[in-house]
């Protein structure tokens, strides 16, 4: 099945908020005495399930992720780069489709493990765990109790576990769970490019909620006792470092 598997990072988000002089995927953690830049966490949890052919989707200004991975020989796994042109800058997640969609043609007909490149997950097993328990869903996802909604796509699941609708970002909500990453087989990937080519709705949430009514299945797996934490803003660093660190 291995052959059958590709990992999925995309990392073309400009980081306005942050003003980095650098890209924010390259944010420096130090690990045993050793520069380790926050995209490096997700690489590990791709490998870790013995992934050997990923890509990194990039925009023009990345080259120094480039610099970084290079083949991605020294991590253990092939390293493809796509770059993706013309990111849109509406919905609450933009371009983020595009982006995965810009990798179609690595993709097609794959297994696809999709994690962010500005996030770290523990722990380190987290998509060998999805990948056991996929079955015969099409997507599953990676679920993560957080405190904080607004920041990310909380799900609504039945008492089978399979999701019903994804709300992205909300004020406020009742949910205590929100995705943080997946494993999704072919016939999403094609619905993904599908949609993208005929719909003008490209938000990913609204993606995800289009592809459930058309009876693509999607569930989610909780990650109990699992870390997710993002550094899309520097208070999401302060609060990376607590809860990183301090675990």
């Amino acid at each position: 099945m291995a052959e059958q598997l590709v990992g999925l990072i995309p990392a073309a988000g400009k980081g306005s908020r942050l003003g980095l002089p650098y890209p924010k995927e390259l944010y420096p953690t130090i690990q045993k005495g050793k520069y380790k830049p926050v995209s490096q966490f997700v690489l590990e949890n791709m490998t870790a399930a013995k992934i050997k052919g990923v890509v990194f989707v990039i925009d023009e200004t990345k080259f120094q992720l480039i610099t970084y991975f290079g083949s991605g020989r020294k991590f253990n796994c092939n390293i493809s780069y796509v770059v993706q042109e013309n990111q849109p800058t509406q919905g609450k997640s933009p371009g983020l489709s595009e982006a995965l969609d810009s990798a179609y043609h690595l993709t097609k007909g794959k297994t696809v493990v999709f994690g962010m490149a500005d996030t770290i997950m523990r722990p380190l097993d987290v998509f060998n765990q999805l990948l056991r328990e996929v079955g015969e869903d099409d997507v599953i996802m990676g679920l993560f109790r957080t405190d904080h909604p607004e920041g990310f796509g909380m799900v609504e699941l039945d008492h089978k576990g399979r999701a019903g609708r994804i709300i992205d970002k909300p004020r406020f909500s009742r949910l205590e769970y929100m995705w943080g990453c997946m494993v999704w087989k072919p016939v999403f990937t094609d619905y993904l490019n599908d949609h993208l080519k005929n719909c003008e709705i490209s938000d990913f949430a609204e993606v995800m909620n289009s592809a459930i009514k058309k009876g693509i299945k999607f569930r989610g797996l909780r990650i109990e006792d699992g870390i997710y934490t993002d550094i899309g803003t520097f208070e999401d660093i302060e609060r990376m470092e607590r809860e990183f660190y301090e675990k």
